[in-house]
């Protein structure tokens, strides 16, 4: 009983909400709430395009619901972009590589003596190959656990019921179903006058693939994205140079977390080109040769690298799918319009993760799939943009979640803030790896727990805990008079906490 009151109210916020789904909404919708299944053995009840974060996790729902259920993936393996080319394999990197340098640079102080430390690139991308190639095994598994069927081929819509597959064998099958999820992610966003070959200019994905270290490498785009690709490359021997248009690097992260975070990268040897923008990029030569100019207008320089990362962010991958055929709305980015059931303009489709507006994370796009295939099912799903932890997983990494403090203070809201630095953890201190801190920021009367940002070794694993604070509407208080183990890293959330609402002990 008290879950389902809780669903209610989230679900009554959530249409209150000015960050809600609800773009489509009135009786011209009530078909959502009533349309039942039909029947037909070859029809499923549920039919998912992409078999990514969102829609292997829909998939594997909706088959636990007892929803009979086919997912279609034209990549030939399951996963999407983020375990084949995008999250999993480069965290593989950013670990292996984080080791190398780790040897190379820290084992003395522990007592570790190394005669010499070495970078065998082509091991380092087998190990990787090696974890992806088990995990996208690993889902087919759990296809086949819950019965679900796997559609391998390109999908198109015929109908709001039906979807031509080509398959990857160079067949064709047409796959019916009462609801179709779009769940076809994104893909790299490009620049005007830069074509990307995935040799000598990159994106994220010829990132994790290049054969060897290159001398420099020039990154366009201070995003998550490039900034952990180029400390992956920079901590094997690299000289990074990233080129920014804006005036910070990750403009969506909190201002005072994000100044000592560049900070630390500028100590790693990173270095950055703010406010400039890529007017040309020549590729004649035997490297690649960059025209630059200040993002406002002025004197143009060049810059010359062996390699050019184009990280300028993703757009939402919806082509191919014949969506203007069956009438379903996008807004001028090409992100599928839903409302607050993930549902269309067009009954019985709907769309989830990348391709439809709001943060463009995996985890993201499985709560989405979640909640999609619960409404399907009759049931509540519910997921809270507002509440989706970030992290960029760096070293130190950088997670947060909530608001930060520009944006509360943006909303006339009064606050206080709490931090605690990683030098007075004395877990951090113990390992010899105390750069950070933590802050949160709280309502001043309330001491509700507003956002929480986080510069760790291990802040995306810390975040978890302030992650669901928010959720229930914890205060600064609550998290503070929670017993924490000693001596933990997480012990430096609780010190914050109590730095929100009172003082801390440790500082």
């Amino acid at each position: 009983m008290a879950m389902a009151a809780t669903l209610a109210r989230r679900r009554a916020a959530a249409l209150l909400s000015p960050s809600s789904k609800q773009l489509y909404s009135g009786a011209k919708y009530s078909w959502i709430l009533s349309r039942g299944f039909a029947t037909g053995s070859d029809e499923n009840d549920v039919v998912i395009i992409g078999g990514g974060p969102g829609g292997y996790v829909a998939a594997i729902k909706a088959a636990q619901l007892g929803l009979k259920t086919t997912c279609i993936e034209k990549r030939g393996t399951l996963g999407g972009t983020c375990l084949n080319v995008g999250c999993i394999p480069s965290k593989a990197l950013l670990h292996s590589s984080h080791m190398y340098h780790e040897a190379k640079n820290s084992f003395a102080h522990h007592g570790i003596k190394v005669s010499s430390v070495e970078v065998d690139v082509p091991a380092m991308l087998a190990q990787k190959d090696k974890a992806v190639g088990n995990l996208t095994k690993g889902i087919e598994g759990l296809f086949k656990k819950n019965k679900v069927n796997y559609v391998k081929g390109y999908g198109k819509f015929l109908s709001p019921s039906e979807v031509s597959v080509d398959t990857i064998d160079g067949g064709n099958t047409t796959v019916k179903g009462k609801h179709i999820i779009v769940a076809t992610g994104s893909d790299v966003k490009s620049l005007p006058g830069i074509t990307i070959d995935e040799e000598r200019i990159v994106s994220s994905t010829g990132a994790l693939a290049l054969k060897e270290v290159p001398k420099r490498l020039i990154v366009i785009g201070a995003g998550y994205i490039g900034l952990e690709m180029g400390s992956v490359w920079g901590r094997l021997g690299s000289e990074v140079i990233v080129v920014e248009f804006a005036a910070d690097i990750v403009p969506s992260m909190d201002g005072e977390v994000r100044k000592q975070f560049q900070r630390s990268l500028e100590k790693q040897k990173m270095k950055f080109m703010l406010k400039t923008k890529v007017v040309s990029v020549d590729t004649t030569g035997s490297g690649v040769k960059l025209t630059l100019e200040p993002s406002a207008g002025g004197e143009q320089t060049t810059l010359e690298a062996d390699v050019v990362l184009v990280s300028a962010g993703r757009t939402p991958f919806t082509a191919g799918l014949q969506l203007e055929k069956i009438g379903v709305e996008t807004d001028k980015i090409g992100r599928i319009l839903v409302n607050e059931k993930f549902a269309t303009n067009v009954p019985g489709v709907y769309a989830i993760g990348d391709v439809i507006p709001g943060p463009m994370l995996a985890h993201k796009a499985e709560e989405d799939g979640v909640a999609c295939v619960e409404y399907i099912a009759g049931k509540e799903g519910h997921v809270d943009y507002d509440l989706v932890p970030g992290v960029v997983y760096t070293h130190p990494e950088v997670a947060s979640v909530g608001k930060t403090e520009e944006q509360v203070k943006t909303l006339g809201v009064e606050y206080r803030v709490g931090k605690f630095p990683l030098l007075a953890n004395s877990r951090a201190k113990a390992i010899d790896d105390a750069e950070g801190l933590v802050k949160i920021i709280a309502e001043k009367e309330s001491d509700k727990i507003l956002g929480v940002h986080i510069m760790a070794p291990n802040a995306g694993e810390l975040i978890h805990e302030a992650a669901l604070a928010l959720a229930y509407g914890a205060s600064s208080e609550d998290i503070a008079r929670t017993c924490h183990a000693h001596p933990t890293m997480s012990e430096a959330l609780k010190e914050a906490a109590m730095a929100t609402f009172d003082k801390p002990i440790h500082i």
